[in-house]
């Protein structure tokens, strides 16, 4: 993980599978969303099919990936866009479902949850390749 965190909200203000949206110090928006399971993820906030600000306001769910040669298929945790339905990977930023067009992935940025409030990144993880 980013070893510069900071404090976004106590986690208990999150809602389990709904985003939040929420301002770094550098003024990025993004989104954070409490999964089922406990776990957080956050992610950039802006759609880059869309052009706007709303992916915190997108449909949470999963999505198996098949797996390679002796690798098992995996479940991911993921983000649909609200406004024209892209799927993204919550864990990479990958492109799931392009609906058709280029492949936009996302920036991702660490979260976790210490002493009961999120922490995240103020920078998105190196872009996977």
């Amino acid at each position: 993980m980013s070893t510069d965190m900071i404090t976004i909200c106590p986690v208990a203000s999150l809602s389990v599978e709904r985003g939040a949206a929420a301002l770094l110090p550098d003024g990025t928006q993004i989104g954070v969303f409490l999964l089922d399971d406990g776990s957080v993820r956050a992610i950039q906030q802006h759609d880059p099919y869309s052009g706007t600000n709303i992916l915190s306001r997108g449909l949470v769910g999963t999505h198996e990936i098949p797996g390679e040669g002796e690798e098992p298929a995996r479940i991911v945790p993921t983000i649909a866009s609200p406004m024209y339905k892209q799927v993204w990977d919550l864990d990479t930023g990958a492109v799931i479902d392009a609906g058709g067009g280029e492949k936009k992935p996302l920036a991702v940025f660490d979260a976790a949850v210490r002493d009961g409030d999120v922490v995240v990144a103020t920078a998105p993880r190196p872009a996977a390749r």
